[in-house]
């Protein structure tokens, strides 16, 4: 009997029984993946059996109570999630291979107080798994172990325990007898996430699932997987670098772009208190090229240092590179730079790097880039007590940011004495006792601010 194939989108799920180009339902180019037909079976609940129909109710008789959160043991992890983990919550951790989803999510399980937690691997033995969490000093009554990649062998181990937690590590590795494609085809990863999501919802059971990355740094697999889950974390760090960041992307039960912060040691990840004092270290004292600014992540504020450096270039056209910000958004500060500010940098090569491996994306680093271009440009340091934040616009403007009373409480909580803020910002904030406001108009202001 021949085997029926379909193609399906990465990015919506879509199904055609031919590849294209294009998806023809959300548009994106080379985003169809051939896989095995789903053979057409009864709809199945968390169990196996039938599920049964649902009613609908009217809104007004439904209860409204506050989601049931409990807390993990690990404070970083906590923040991201909104102020813990929340009963019956589908969560998704993705991340490059040895960053530390694995790690973490071990740990974890020493540290939950409340009730029994499942974990299962399809990655590794049980006495692999047990090497690991003597490494980790994981020893709990409350935790089970299981080495299984059988989606439906899992579910009944599931509820034969009835655990209050639930880990899959990774979903990738499990794969359904309803099905006749490999583990980790895009079929396979949908059936099992929607079976595992009726556990976590029936039963509330908060549920972890570990998710691997392409090569681009996205979460392998279905896009439509990370709108099924109800939270989004990606790990990000380089595995050279000690300092590892848990970023929330999706969140139905708190904010999003809340981060946490990482130290991997050899006992495992330690959370990191204080990001600022941590990004911060080593910073050099009275150097061309340097400034700090405060940009939020979420609800926290933190120090970054952006450095920059502008060489004269042997070229006819200068070499451009930014690491830690986007690239288009760097090439405008330069314009910016250059046309308001009175730099040359056409003849020059000119490199942008975050340190400790952030990644600015909000607009208030965008004076800090441009004072450190200048700095860097006209070989003068900037005073090591001064931050700048600000928005740049095109003309040279330096424009609001919000939260700002928030990141000067920070500022002066660091050490810092002055700051460099928008001119309109001025009387609308309240600037902590220690601290210096330095209001600028443009970026010749500020750049006269900052370089005397």
């Amino acid at each position: 009997m021949k085997t029926k194939t379909l193609f399906f989108c990465t990015e919506c799920g879509n199904e055609t029984s031919r590849w294209q180009g294009q998806c023809p339902a959300c548009g994106a180019w080379n985003s169809l993946a051939e896989g095995l037909a789903e053979k057409k079976k009864a709809p199945r609940g968390a169990g196996g059996a039938v599920a049964a129909k649902q009613t609908p109710f009217r809104l007004a008789e439904i209860g409204a109570g506050e989601e049931q959160r409990f807390s993990t043991g690990v404070s970083e992890l906590d923040r991201v999630l909104g102020g813990g983990a929340v009963r019956g919550s589908l969560v998704l951790v993705g991340g490059a291979p040895g960053i530390g989803k694995s790690t973490i999510l071990l740990q974890l399980c020493g540290k939950l107080q409340s009730g029994k937690v499942l974990y299962v691997t399809g990655e590794e033995s049980l006495r692999q798994l047990k090497l690991r969490a003597e490494r980790l000093g994981v020893d709990s009554e409350k935790l089970y172990v299981l080495a299984e990649t059988e989606l439906e062998s899992v579910v009944e181990q599931a509820e034969a325990l009835n655990p209050e937690m639930l880990i899959i590590d990774s979903i990738q590795t499990l794969y359904s007898t309803e099905l006749d494609s490999t583990p980790g085809s895009i079929g396979q990863v949908k059936a099992c996430t929607t079976r595992l999501l009726r556990i976590a919802k029936d039963f509330g059971v908060t549920t972890f699932l570990v998710s691997h990355v392409n090569k681009e740094g996205a979460i392998a697999g279905p896009k439509v997987l990370e709108h099924m889950v109800d939270c989004v974390l990606y790990f990000e760090g380089e595995r050279s670098q000690s300092y590892r960041i848990l970023r929330t992307v999706k969140n139905r039960f708190g904010s999003t772009n809340e981060i946490g912060v990482f130290e991997m040691r050899d006992t495992g990840l330690e959370c990191v208190p204080n990001p600022s004092e941590m990004l911060l270290s080593g910073r050099p004292v009275n150097e061309p090229g340097t400034c700090v600014t405060c940009v939020m992540e979420g609800t926290r504020p933190l120090l970054a240092e952006i450095q920059a450096l502008v060489t004269p270039s042997g070229y006819n056209s200068g070499r451009r590179n930014a690491n830690g910000i986007e690239y288009n958004r760097a090439m405008l500060l330069m314009a910016v730079l250059e046309k308001r500010g009175g730099m040359n940098l056409a003849g020059c090569d000119s490199y942008i790097n975050v340190t400790g491996g952030m990644e600015l994306e909000e607009p208030a680093a965008d004076l800090a880039t441009v004072l450190a271009l200048a700095s860097s440009f006209r070989d003068m340091p900037i005073g090591e007590n001064l931050v700048a934040i600000g928005e740049v616009g095109l003309t040279g403007e330096i424009r609001s940011v919000g939260q700002l009373d928030q990141r000067l409480a920070e500022v002066r909580r660091m050490g810092f004495t002055e700051c460099i803020i928008p001119a309109g910002m001025r009387h609308r904030v309240q600037c902590p006792e220690g601290l210096k406001l330095l209001p600028a108009k443009d970026v010749r202001h500020a750049i006269a601010f900052a370089l005397g």
